[in-house]
C-alpha cells in the first residue's frame, strides 16, 4: 500500500473547510455547551456507580 502525501492537495484541502466553515451563534454555541456538559455529567455518574459497584462488591 503506498500512501501519497500532496502537501499542496492537503493545503487546498483544509483551506476549502475553512472557508465553507462558519461562526456558531449564541444559540448553538449555548446549546451544544449544555449537551456536552450533560454528557460530560451523565459518563461521570456512570463511572462513579461503576466504581461504587466494584468496590462494594469486593473486585
Amino acid at each position: 500500500m503506498k500512501i501519497n502525501f500532496n502537501p499542496k492537495e492537503t493545503i487546498t484541502r483544509y483551506r476549502r473547510v475553512l472557508i465553507l466553515a462558519r461562526k456558531p451563534s449564541k444559540e448553538e454555541l449555548t446549546k451544544t455547551s449544555r449537551v456536552c456538559g450533560i454528557g460530560f455529567i451523565v459518563m461521570g455518574l456512570m463511572g462513579f456507580v461503576f466504581y461504587m459497584t466494584s468496590v462494594l462488591v469486593g473486585a
